[in-house]
């Protein structure tokens, strides 16, 4: 394992901002693997170290083949880990939306100008992601559909879903686009969690990625076939909203099969405790993601669901 600094940031009144790297194998830029980019990533850093530690081990038994090199920068913002910030903690901006990065620019800019001119080059790119909206979801890969990504791939890591994203522009500054314009496939991998550690979840998504990297012949190890992932675009996921404002108690969880009719939760009353209403799902599906939080407002997301369709 070779450990490296990759980027440094000097800074007045702390000690300088430094994104470390840890390289496994040979030479070769076959994979990067980046973890956290947000700082209230904590089950994807911990996913991180989690994937160092098996590939450390690995190495040391001389699975690696030929010239073939994965690397793993298991934290980009180490400073909002440290604050429990989800953002940049100066200027609340997010370092995912700054790519390629600008190295005269402001602070978030020369970060990502800084690590991309690092990452630049690699074969695969794996980015432990979490979404805009959070909750909890079914462990999947997410890809910004692009001419330069090949979605079959995806299929490799053996995670239930492969989720295909039809880009907007906002996407054309994210590292997931980026990194495919400079001809690296790349892959967005979402867990269960954000905020909250599993390190059950964590050894299933370090085994996904070393199960890619199996399979594509870079590591000799053996690892169980995971699942059959079934593919779809984002937009066809089934949304259900709550119909009153109220305290959000669900019934179902993720990954959970319903049908239709069934009661997928109910709305209670904060001051009285009554029912307010109960939830049904209005077809058959899987429940894809679940709101988090236990306050919910009138029409908001609370589960989406993957139709019977795509089952």
């Amino acid at each position: 394992m070779e450990e490296k600094v990759i980027f440094t940031l000097n800074s007045t009144y702390r000690e300088p901002f430094e994104i470390r790297s840890y390289h496994f194998g040979g030479s070769g830029r076959s994979v990067c693997v980046i973890g956290n980019m947000r700082g209230n990533e904590i089950q994807q850093m911990v996913i991180a170290g989690h994937l160092i530690r098996r590939l450390k081990s690995i190495e040391e038994q001389g699975l690696f083949r030929r010239n073939y090199g994965v690397t793993v920068i298991p934290s980009v913002n180490t400073y909002s880990v440290n604050i429990g910030k989800r953002f940049w903690a100066m200027d609340n901006s997010d370092i995912n939306r700054m790519f390629p990065g600008y190295n005269k620019g402001e602070t978030t800019q020369r970060i990502a100008a800084g690590l991309f001119e690092k990452i630049q080059g690699y074969k695969y790119g794996i980015y432990l992601t979490s979404s805009y909206i959070s909750g909890e979801y079914v462990p999947h890969v997410r890809i910004v559909k692009t001419p330069y990504q090949d979605a079959g791939a995806a299929q490799l890591f053996g995670l239930p879903f492969v989720v295909l994203r039809k880009p907007v522009p906002f996407d054309t500054t994210t590292l997931n686009f980026n990194w495919q314009i400079w001809n690296t496939q790349t892959f967005s991998l979402v867990s269960k969690n954000t905020e909250t550690v599993d390190i059950k979840e964590a050894e299933m998504m370090s085994g996904s990625i070393l199960r890619f990297l199996s399979r594509m012949g870079i590591i000799d190890y053996s690892i169980y076939g995971g699942f059959e992932s079934t593919t779809f675009y984002e937009e066809e996921l089934e949304t259900i909203r709550s119909d009153s404002a109220g305290i959000f108690v669900p019934k179902v969880g993720v990954f959970e099969e319903v049908l239709s009719g069934q009661e997928v939760a109910q709305i209670i009353n904060p001051l009285t405790g009554e029912l307010l209403s109960s939830v049904r799902a209005e077809n058959d599906g899987i429940v894809f993601y679940k709101k988090g939080d236990p306050l919910v407002m009138e029409h908001e997301e609370i589960f989406m669901l993957v139709s019977r369709l795509h089952i």
